[in-house]
């Protein structure tokens, strides 16, 4: 059984623990939501929608970022609605989480915004954000990149890199059964906190 959809889903499981607190419900127009900064509110739609691709949650993504294109997007919906119930799609479900967490992470996390506006006045807090960006990817490929560009100012990414490869392999090799997932996490869990802890 292909386990390479574990690691974003643990991703989206500890983002969504935090924000679900603050949000009742998907709709952006909630008063919740209306309260959290803009990066938080950002994130909360995009986690909305990669956990429940439709066609509301897409539109909410839309009227935040009204130049968003989202016509790319809609075969996923599609997709997703062929793989429902159809207890024999993992293999299926585990590709297309993947291409929709790329199409998700193609969207720049304000975080990364903010660090490139504040580097030349405040490195630390321009580390800081950069780092917190990181935590708001979903997608192997982006996380890894995004902490190769980070490399030449703060050498310890290229550790957390290191590490976060460390996991990509714990979990292609490991097994689906209930010990080996709760390594995964735990393990996830062990890399978010150091990503924190700059």
């Amino acid at each position: 059984m292909s386990l390479a959809i574990l690691l974003p889903i643990l991703t989206v499981i500890l983002l969504i623990r935090v924000f679900w607190l603050k949000v009742k419900n998907e709709r952006k127009e909630g008063e919740s939501f209306k309260k959290l900064p803009k990066n938080a509110q950002l994130a909360v739609l995009k986690e909305c929608l990669l956990n429940n691709p439709k066609e509301t949650n897409l539109q909410n993504l839309k009227e935040f970022l009204p130049n968003l294109e989202v016509e790319s997007y809609r075969p996923f919906i599609k997709e997703q609605k062929k793989l429902w119930g159809n207890p024999n799609a993992l293999v299926e479900d585990n590709l297309l989480f993947e291409k929709e967490a790329l199409w998700l992470d193609s969207i720049e996390p304000l975080e990364f915004q903010w660090a490139r506006e504040v580097k030349e006045k405040d490195f630390n807090s321009y580390i800081s954000l950069f780092l917190e960006g990181v935590s708001r990817l979903y997608s192997d490929k982006k996380i890894l990149e995004a902490l190769e560009v980070l490399e030449k100012d703060y050498p310890r990414a290229k550790e957390l890199g290191e590490s976060y490869r460390d996991l990509i392999k714990m979990r292609e090799e490991g097994n689906a059964d209930k010990e080996s997932l709760e390594r995964l996490r735990k393990a996830k869990e062990q890399w978010d906190k150091e990503l924190e802890n700059q």
